[in-house]
């Protein structure tokens, strides 16, 4: 059967990756709860939280960056990464539930939109809100990832106005208030939640520093993989950290500790334009979910061409410009089962648990191949073991901090996928991967460290290793039992 059609490589670093990233990254949080994690934990401890969240995806960025170096990446990104790395069935089993986390995170971010846009029109019914906000950004995205990519474009110039109007806010940078290093952690009185702790905060703000894949997503179509997801992604995180840090300067000196933990919209109500912020929050939302409506079928169109999914085949196929249109169909109906639910507050822990699951994974495949030390890894960007191990480290830790008890399930439903995969042999027929360099590596240890002890002719090491000519394989299975008990199975 003849391959399906390649998506055409037309982007660039700033259109296909740094933009996409950065305004997934700059979302709702950065708006509504940057204010209520500094009245938490003061302006030290949000210092301390924002740089424990960026640490985490720096180095899974890093990490990220470091495999595109090394490997010529097809369509899928992120599951590209590690079924190239670990094999079809450890790709597939983190793939699929990340594309359905991508694609539900869609009308996550949709409800959102209708939160802020019942904020000005609260007359305007809720499901009619989704629904019409769906076809517009489906209508984009269904049209092709360019003309979603220059509407981000408007959208990246809505949200920099936002926070010109937010840091210009009058009086802010002359106020005599001295900021409040350490918080009390009251939680949010206003809500039931009465007191709150580090971690808690964190959990918080942690969605906040996610969404660095975005970009790695459109890998397939990307002119210079290899050049434009180190550089677009990298980029992307610095600047939204540098923002965030920013923000929370100006949180400190906007209000007090009280204020800033009662007041969701401080940053809207204190800003020098009101419309404009309302409109860069609305645009970061929109183009969160644009982001991952362009995404999500980039990873369904790579899960059905590795065959990992029934009639995988239908989902591989893609129009004459490249674009995954089947596979965008697919998406746009969980989106809308997603929309209809009406409320994915049961599983959006799930799906978070699923992002850093994926960050986890990408981060072990660094820190498997630099330690094998395998001529096959020869990135351009090199790390430092312990930058993959961080990240590794990190993630896992940031899931039981955030939900325990998602986390738990997440775990246990990559795995069950993994092992259904594994039986029904979906991995065979891949490409090699790290696990056949890994069984290499062990034996020339193994072997090595045999020798270093002197243990090459040791007595309790033995096995028989006979040399028997015969003209007829028949012969010696049928006449020789007493040689065939000895040398099998554990004889050479």
């Amino acid at each position: 059967m003849p391959s399906p059609a390649a998506p055409a490589k037309t982007y660039g670093t700033f259109a296909g990756v740094f933009t996409p990233t950065l305004l997934t990254i700059l979302g709702v949080i950065m708006y509504l709860r940057i204010g209520w994690v500094v009245g938490n934990a003061g302006l030290l401890g949000a210092v301390g939280i924002m740089a424990v969240a960026i640490g985490i995806t720096t180095s899974t960025g890093l990490s990220l960056s470091s495999i595109s170096t090394n490997t010529r990446l097809g369509a899928g990104g992120p599951y590209a990464m590690i079924s190239r790395s670990l094999g079809r069935e450890i790709g597939g089993s983190v793939g699929v539930p990340l594309y359905l986390s991508q694609a539900l995170a869609v009308a996550m971010y949709i409800f959102g939109l209708r939160a802020g846009w019942q904020w000005i029109f609260p007359e305007h019914p809720a499901l009619l809100v989704d629904l019409g906000a769906f076809a517009v950004i489906f209508a984009i995205a269904f049209a092709s990832a360019g003309l979603a990519f220059r509407v981000q474009y408007v959208v990246m110039a809505l949200v920099f106005a936002s926070l010109v109007a937010i840091f210009a806010a009058p009086g802010v940078w002359t106020s005599e208030q001295d900021p409040a290093l350490w918080g009390s952690y009251p939680g949010s009185p206003q809500e039931g939640l009465e007191g709150a702790d580090f971690w808690v905060v964190f959990a918080v703000f942690f969605p906040a520093a996610t969404g660095i894949m975005a970009g790695a997503n459109m890998s397939g179509e990307l002119t210079n993989p290899r050049k434009s997801i180190p550089l677009g992604t990298l980029s992307a995180i610095a600047i939204s950290g540098v923002i965030y840090l920013a923000l929370a300067l100006w949180a400190s000196k906007a209000a007090s500790a009280d204020e800033l933990v009662s007041n969701y919209m401080i940053m809207i109500d204190r800003s020098l334009s009101r419309p404009v912020v309302l409109a860069g929050l609305l645009g970061a939302t929109f183009s969160s979910a644009l982001s991952s409506l362009v995404g999500a079928p980039r990873i369904l169109l790579a899960l059905g061409r590795d065959e990992l999914l029934p009639r995988g085949e239908w989902f591989a196929k893609v129009s004459a410009s490249g674009e995954p249109r089947r596979a965008m169909v697919v998406t746009g109906v969980i989106v809308v089962v997603g929309l209809l639910l009406r409320d994915l507050n049961l599983i959006a822990p799930l799906i978070s648990m699923f992002f850093l699951i994926t960050y986890a994974v990408i981060n072990l495949v660094v820190l498997a191949e630099s330690s094998l030390g395998l001529t096959s890894f020869r990135p351009t960007l090199r790390l430092t073991k312990l930058v993959p191990l961080v990240g590794a480290v990190g993630c896992v830790f940031a899931m039981f901090i955030v939900n325990p008890t998602f986390s738990l399930i997440a775990v246990g439903l990559v795995l069950a996928m993994y092992l259904w995969m594994l039986k029904a042999g979906m991995g065979r027929g891949g490409a090699e991967d790290v696990r056949s360099g890994f069984f290499v590596a062990f034996a020339h240890w193994a072997a090595t460290k045999v020798a270093d002890f002197g243990m090459m002719n040791a007595a309790r090491g033995w096995k028989p290793n006979l040399l028997v000519p015969v003209s007829d394989a028949a012969t010696l299975r049928g006449e020789y039992r007493l040689l065939r008990a000895l040398c099998r199975p554990e004889g050479s």
